[in-house]
């Protein structure tokens, strides 16, 4: 059992995980920043922003993630790396958008009418009072969600090839063919991505009760 674990496989298993990260926490972010953009247009006066919106995250949200990747990796010809970040992007921004949009609806209105009365322009009320106040009701299925990210980069040694932590385990397990070393190496991944997504996990439920004992 000793030879799965040498230098130079874990090395090697490593650089996939930093590929895993990589794609994830780049897909997160952009994400966040497109989702909330569409969660705004969507609850816009203007009725052309609001239906881009609703049409680009219901088209989105509808179609599989896989065959997003298929579409920029084929069709677009983009390289294997960005085509894993945009397609995650494309696709969990839809997702996003529809969570952030039900924590700004979950603020009373009054919040607003609050901020106009002292003299708070409506960007400021948006960036002071009503973003805090709905991200802290939306954070958990938000971490959700960055954790189905996560979970959901294996899928992209098996469609377009890109060595992330579970493509180098597979690529590795061409070298083993014994029942346990085959089993080790299994879950020496899901132990990892457990580990990370557990980390996530918990630290946002820290948070939010941190929170919550601050309201006390």
């Amino acid at each position: 059992m000793s030879e799965l674990f040498t230098s130079y496989n874990l090395s090697f298993l490593l650089q996939g995980l930093g590929t895993t990260l990589l794609i994830s926490v780049s897909a997160i972010i952009l994400s966040t920043l497109f989702g909330t953009i569409l969660a705004i247009m969507r609850n816009s006066h203007n009725q052309l922003l609001k239906l881009i919106a609703g049409i680009y995250i219901e088209f989105v949200r509808n179609v599989p993630n896989l065959l997003w990747i298929f579409i920029i990796f084929l069709v677009f010809q983009v390289k294997s790396l960005p085509a894993g970040i945009l397609s995650f992007t494309i696709f969990t921004s839809a997702a996003l958008a529809e969570i952030i949009r039900g924590g700004l609806n979950a603020i009373d209105h009054g919040q607003t009418e609050a901020g106009l009365s002292q003299g708070f322009t409506s960007y400021q009320i948006f960036t002071l009072i009503i973003f805090p106040q709905a991200f802290r009701k939306m954070l958990p299925a938000i971490i959700s969600q960055f954790v189905t990210v996560i979970k959901d980069t294996s899928f992209l040694y098996s469609v377009i090839a890109l060595q992330e932590l579970f493509g180098k385990s597979q690529i590795l397990m061409g070298r083993y063919f014994q029942p346990q070393q085959v089993f080790t190496l299994y879950a020496l991944v899901a132990l990892t991505y457990f580990c990370i997504n557990f980390l996530i996990s918990s630290l946002s439920r820290k948070l939010a009760l941190r929170w919550k004992d601050s309201q006390v």
